[in-house]
């Protein structure tokens, strides 16, 4: 049953220029169900855009409908989009890049009406297509939002949010940005991930009701932290801290409960304006819109890319990246990626399961360039607990780290891969050509891609 007071914090819906369909109804051809239609009548003015998945899906988080292991990407679904789509411009993690330089779909200023994402949590996955949210996966704790914790094994349209603009998942819970710069959480609230002043959990949506007076306008997430920017490029954290400090609030953090801090509050010490942040396993990253990266928290693996182990709360810039403008961070358990502006990819932290990609296990004090990706432009970057991602301006997809659980989406990898590998789609006979990767996301064993099929790739 729909909430109405989240319908009223949320706004009317955007005048939708499409269909939404449930998982059960209108099979295509191939059997792949459609969940967006934008134009029934006239299929030759929309672009495909196909939902695939790969990994350990015994929670349900491959969206298949069934408990398998998927050694390869095999669609989920398919999106019939208008031809002005985007990705979503609310990545966490991202700096929004002006219109005429967005993802991949190269229309050079033209009017964008309808944004795409996806993301992974920790056991589940979920679909944003013109505000609208699937969602999918393990249920308990009531991490999908949907009044219960039963485990939903295809992607399940949300009735409960509306017009929403960026989605994170987490271990447990899930976070929300509507496009009227409200937050929304639910899930389980153990460590106060979810921000309510409250340490149980939410089996539907609630409204964040942080100190801030303006709008929220970028989130980010991990097992059990979340951060939040405002409209001032003001960050706020709460969740778990536990003393390593990747709350970034100092020793005087307010009341909290078992190591967490239920009540979003302000990075007091962060002394720069903040754009975007990313939120690793025991730490955080923030990004200025320059493109300078400040992190604090764990440092025992060199999380922090800062030379030594040396952890702590209070915020600091990474030395070696100074000149270094970077426009997308993304963390892992124990690791971080990031990119640069110029479409190279850095990494540092433990490397233990290859996931930083320097063709070894050894652990990286400092942010270094990965090799294996020269002579690619890499435009999106993605990590999971312990494996990496890259897609490039060219539509190739590629990933290293942990392939014991087959999240790699490449068959016959050992269980430890230490350096960039190129995922490759099986060609089936749908009619629809050759496969380009727009954008991924990574979970703790498997992993989700949207690939732009037919006269959905860029030229």
């Amino acid at each position: 049953m729909r909430n109405p007071l989240l319908a009223r914090y949320c706004g009317s819906p955007a005048r939708r220029r499409g269909r939404h369909m449930s998982s059960s109804s209108s099979k295509s051809s191939n059997k792949i169900p459609i969940l967006w239609n934008t134009n029934p009548s006239n299929a030759e003015d929309t672009k495909i855009v196909q939902l695939f998945s790969w990994g350990r899906g015994a929670s349900g988080q491959l969206g298949g409908g069934i408990e398998e292991t998927r050694l390869y990407p095999s669609p989920v679904a398919s999106l019939h989009l208008p031809p002005s789509f985007c990705l979503s411009h609310l990545i966490p993690g991202r700096l929004s890049p002006p219109r005429s330089q967005d993802n991949n779909n190269n229309n050079n200023g033209s009017s964008y009406d309808m944004e795409v994402g996806i993301s992974c949590g920790l056991f589940h996955s979920a679909l944003l297509v013109d505000g609208k949210l699937w969602i999918w996966g393990k249920g308990d704790g009531g991490r999908l939002g949907f009044g219960h914790e039963d485990t939903v094994f295809a992607p399940t349209l949300n009735p409960n949010l509306d017009s929403v603009r960026s989605i994170a998942l987490g271990g447990l819970h899930s976070v929300a940005l509507s496009s009227l710069g409200q937050i929304f959480t639910w899930g389980y609230g153990g460590f106060g991930a979810l921000g309510h002043s409250v340490y149980h959990r939410e089996l539907l949506p609630r409204l964040v009701e942080g100190s801030w007076d303006e709008k929220a306008r970028h989130i980010a997430t991990s097992g059990t932290h979340t951060a939040a920017i405002t409209e001032l490029d003001e960050l706020y954290t709460w969740g778990r801290d536990e003393g390593d400090g990747r709350l970034g609030l100092g020793p005087s953090r307010g009341p909290d409960q078992a190591g967490g801090l239920s009540i979003p509050s302000k990075v007091k010490a962060l002394p720069v304006p903040v754009a975007a942040v990313s939120c690793g396993g025991f730490f955080t990253m923030a990004l200025t819109k320059e493109g300078q990266l400040w992190n604090w928290g764990a440092n025992s693996n060199y999380e922090l890319g800062r030379g030594d182990n040396v952890g702590g709360w209070k915020p600091k810039p990474i030395a070696s990246l100074e000149g270094v403008r970077i426009i997308q961070i993304a963390s892992g358990g124990y690791h971080s990626l990031a990119l640069t502006d110029e479409g190279k990819v850095l990494s540092w932290g433990f490397g233990g399961h290859g996931q930083l990609g320097h063709f070894s296990t050894q652990n990286q004090k400092i942010p270094t360039t990965i090799e294996g990706l020269t002579g690619e432009k890499v435009v999106h970057i993605a990590c999971g607990g312990s494996s990496s991602a890259a897609v490039t301006d060219n539509g190739k997809l590629y990933m290293w780290g942990n392939a014991k659980d087959s999240q790699l989406g490449i068959p016959g990898l050992p269980e430890v891969q230490p350096f960039p590998v190129e995922v490759k789609f099986l060609m089936e006979d749908d009619g629809l050509g050759t496969h380009h990767v727009l954008s991924v996301a990574v979970g703790a064993s498997h992993a989700v891609c949207l690939v732009s099929r037919l006269s959905g790739q860029s030229e």
